[in-house]
Formats: structure tokens, C-alpha cells, sequence
């Protein structure tokens, strides 16, 4: 089992595969629009930009579940994302993380790589999975890890 095994909706409402970006590094990352760690967007975005021709792909899964602060549209998200951080890479639909509603993808990734003290629980927006080539679970970052500070982990993968 990996990543590949999973689709989600995207923005627009399109299926997607995950195993059309089989072969990449993927950063897989819960958003928010109204988050204290909204700003990650341009680290993301700027990450994206700089790496995405050597093989990086930046997943990003809007969701409201911790402190509402993704109450907005998929189009109001997208416009947001844009607009403010000219965000590029691929934006999903909504969905929960946690729950008896979260989404599969996410059920495999906390699984895959669980958080501190063993817990498999997403605690907040920002959070983020690294995905090397093979579609495996590496780490999980926590929200307070900054993107520009997770470029080495990614550069190691890219090779």
C-alpha cells in the first residue's frame, strides 16, 4: 500500500489520482485560510517554485476542523490562495483529517507516520507529510515547522 492507492477532489471538483504524481516527492499539508500559520503558504509556494522541475509536488488539503478557520468555498479558498500567496501548487476540495469522517488519505498518512508520544491525531492547520518517490511515507512535521525548514529533508529526497 501507498499513497497512490488514494484519489481526492480537487479545488474544482475534478478526481485526481494521487498516483498521477507517482515518481515525485510529495509534501502533503492540511491548510487553513484564518490560521496563525497561514503565512506558511509563501514558504510552501516559494518551495513549490524552486524545486518543483527537480521533482516536488505540494499537496494542499484545505480544512475546518481546528478552530473553524477554513470556513470559506473551494472557490473562495482558491482565490485566497492566489491572490495572497500566489499559491500554484495543487489545492484539494475541503475535507476532515480526524474523525470518523476523515479521509482516507489521511487515515494511511497518520498511520504511516505518527506524531509525538505515538499519537496518529492531526493537532492542528499546517501540518505536514513527506512522501518520497516510491509513494512512502517519511515524516510528519508539525505546524510550527516552517517550510523553508524542512528543505533539506525534501532536497535528500530529490536527490
Amino acid at each position: 500500500m501507498s499513497v497512490y492507492e488514494y484519489s481526492c477532489k480537487s479545488i474544482n471538483g475534478e478526481e485526481v489520482s494521487i498516483g498521477d504524481f507517482r515518481g515525485k516527492v510529495l509534501l502533503i499539508v492540511n491548510t487553513a485560510s484564518a490560521c496563525g500559520f497561514t503565512g506558511q503558504y509563501k514558504g510552501l509556494e516559494a518551495l513549490y517554485r524552486d524545486l518543483q522541475n527537480d521533482g516536488l509536488v505540494v499537496l494542499g488539503f484545505p480544512c475546518n476542523q481546528f478552530g473553524q478557520q477554513e470556513k470559506d468555498s473551494e472557490a473562495e479558498i482558491s482565490e485566497f490562495c492566489e491572490l495572497n500567496f500566489g499559491v500554484s501548487f495543487p489545492l484539494f476540495a475541503k475535507i476532515d483529517v480526524n474523525g470518523d469522517n476523515a479521509h482516507p488519505l489521511y487515515s494511511y498518512l497518520k498511520k504511516q507516520a505518527k506524531g509525538i508520544l505515538g499519537s496518529e491525531t492531526i493537532k492542528w492547520n499546517f501540518t505536514k507529510f513527506l512522501v518520497n518517490r516510491q509513494g512512502e511515507v517519511v515524516r510528519r512535521y508539525a505546524p510550527t515547522d516552517k517550510p523553508e525548514n524542512i528543505r533539506k529533508d525534501i532536497a535528500a529526497l530529490l536527490g
